[in-house]
């Protein structure tokens, strides 16, 4: 489905990717890991279009894509829930999860927004309060829920867990499960990379911006490098 091949980009003169590659097959939880600063978050910024790579290519069913800003690689079915989740924290949550539907022109958005909040009952039951009155968790459901309304069959998870308690951390991890099981390819970056792997079909480990390991993820999770480096 995706295809990654020899990406390299750069901010100004530092190159934060110098030579990443690979490939997440339909139907998978795909995982990168690495320490801070390996590159990771860049790639998955790569991919939705937000930052053009120096060089290589990008192929989301065969076409490429690096050359397409953010809203077509959207539109290709890509969608991206980001570091951090960024959210409207003035707009509702109701309001949000429309606005993760903004290029869609069927009739079904309602129905994939009760969807949403059959997933996330807590966001059904407060949809009509500011998203900035929920907590790290809440507002993490609420960034996924966004990212889902648009419907992708690729959907990028860029550090999904990050500052949450353990419960919610599983949560999310299920989460994550449940939409692969309901037919959406995942690409994640996830600094735990304990739960990301165990999770994983496949995983990628990225050291100073390039490839350097990859392989089945209960695989990569018994291999003493990556124990030693990431697991403790």
């Amino acid at each position: 489905m995706l295809e990654v091949n020899g990406l390299s980009v750069a901010y100004g003169a530092i190159e934060a990717v110098k030579d990443v590659s690979f490939t997440v097959a339909e139907g998978q939880v795909v995982c990168l890991v690495g320490a801070n600063g390996a590159g990771k978050s860049t790639t998955l910024r790569t991919v939705s279009g937000l930052l053009r790579p120096r060089r290589g290519e990008i192929l989301f069913r065969g076409r490429p894509i690096h050359h397409l800003p953010a809203h077509k690689v959207l539109a290709t079915g890509i969608a991206h829930c980001p570091e951090g989740r960024k959210l409207f924290a003035t707009m509702t949550v109701e309001e949000n999860l429309l606005l993760g539907a903004y290029l869609r022109r069927d009739h079904d958005i309602a129905r994939d927004a009760a969807h949403v909040y059959e997933l996330f009952p807590v966001l059904g039951q407060r949809r009509h309060q500011k998203a900035g009155l929920f907590s790290g968790g809440e507002q993490q459901m609420l960034a996924i829920g966004r990212a889902m309304m648009a419907r992708p069959s690729l959907l990028m998870f860029d550090e999904p867990t990050m500052g949450l308690s353990p419960i919610m951390i599983q949560r999310i991890m299920d989460t994550i499960g449940v939409l692969r099981d309901q037919g959406t390819t995942i690409l994640m970056v996830e600094q735990n990379a304990l739960a990301a792997l165990a999770l994983s079909d496949h995983g990628y480990v990225i050291d100073l911006g390039r490839t350097t390991l990859s392989g089945p993820g209960r695989q990569l999770l018994a291999d003493p490098r990556v124990r030693e480096a990431y697991l403790g």
